[in-house]
């Protein structure tokens, strides 16, 4: 089967159960969503996804990628990309130095790369520039671009667009949800905003 998949995952820590049983599917291009509030496991089930759920953790359960169980799978062998409420853009490294980095350095079209993605993120004539100089908007789709250009099979959004102003939300909506769409990725993303929700467009889990 191709896309992510869970099935029956719970995270508790100790006797506590934080999280769970959790079931779903999630296709090739599409977005799910789950929503909760602050300490409700959000961000500890994407960090079980990427494989860097805390050891205080227990998790139990199935979790697949295209079909092959992630458990076991280091981190940089399950290609899942992530987004955080922070940018986390390199400040020692230039625009086009931060977008490189994802790109394996051997690549004999690297720059070539580089130079598209920003073209798609709207920003041709900045590589050269210190990301401190960048909007915040600016900084998200490089962030964006930079997880892209990782080519992963999976996509975990988590609270994307909670720090960016309220008239650039929906602008980042919609330009991380129509690459995700064009790439054909699975994403699965952690909100407590409705809006975010309602902008993904797919299954929606509460918590």
């Amino acid at each position: 089967m191709t896309g992510l998949s869970l099935r029956d995952v719970t995270l508790r820590v100790a006797d506590k159960y934080l999280l769970g049983p959790l079931s779903l599917d999630v296709a090739p291009g599409a977005v799910a969503t789950i929503m909760g509030p602050s300490g409700s496991g959000k961000s500890s089930l994407l960090a079980y996804l990427c494989g860097t759920l805390d050891p205080a953790f227990a998790a139990s359960g199935q979790a697949t990628l295209d079909g092959v169980a992630l458990a076991g799978l280091a981190p940089e062998k399950r290609r899942i990309g992530i987004l955080f409420q922070d940018d986390l853009l390199f400040p020692h490294l230039s625009v086009a130095g931060n977008l490189a980095f994802a790109v394996p350095a051997n690549a004999p079209d690297r720059q070539r790369r580089v130079d598209v993605a920003l073209a798609e993120a709207e920003l041709d004539g900045y590589g050269e520039r210190d990301p401190a100089t960048l909007s915040g908007g600016q900084r998200a789709r490089v962030s964006l671009m930079r997880a892209l250009l990782a080519e992963p099979r999976a996509i975990l959004l988590d609270e994307p667009f909670s720090k960016l102003d309220a008239g650039l939300r929906d602008k980042m909506r919609e330009f991380v949800f129509a690459h995700i769409r064009a790439r054909q990725i699975p994403c699965l993303m952690v909100t407590h905003d409705e809006a975010d929700a309602a902008a993904a467009g797919g299954y929606i889990m509460r918590l």
